[in-house]
């Protein structure tokens, strides 16, 4: 791929205001991130319902105790199948690097871990709900 067509595709990401782009075709692939000291603003269709979820999770940031945040878009899995019971409950123990749920963007599963240690005081995002870049995830207890 020449850089003439990596230019291109920095600027779509920038004129779509996108945080990831990957491109593969039959001898190539690449893939593009954008990182930023804020989160980035998304275009995304969401569920009628999403607008009524904005106000719990802004409430569930304002309460002690620190969290767990989405790190990047995509659908929240609390389990990793439907029949199988979820990750975490509220009350559970967990140590850095267990799995909390699995996050699904652009059809790959990627697991949020936890990145301390300590026991689930809430989890602030339903199963199979849209999550955004820095949401907050899962509340640990102070």
């Amino acid at each position: 791929m020449d850089i003439e067509k990596i230019r291109t595709l920095i600027a779509l990401m920038e004129e779509n205001e996108l945080v990831n782009l990957e491109v593969s075709s039959d001898d190539e692939h690449i893939s593009l991130t954008r990182h930023y000291d804020a989160p980035a603003p998304t275009v995304m269709a969401a569920p009628a319902a999403a607008p009524a979820s904005a106000a719990p999770a802004a409430k569930a940031a304002a309460k002690a105790g620190s969290v767990e945040t989405a790190p990047m878009v995509g659908v929240f899995y609390s389990a990793p199948s439907p029949n199988d019971p979820p990750y975490v409950k509220v009350g559970q123990k967990v140590q850095a690097g267990d799995t909390l749920g699995i996050i699904e963007a652009m059809k790959i599963m990627n697991p949020l871990e936890a990145t301390q240690s300590g026991v689930i005081d809430e989890i602030l995002v339903d199963n199979s709900e849209v999550v955004q870049f820095g949401q907050p995830v899962i509340r640990y207890k102070a």
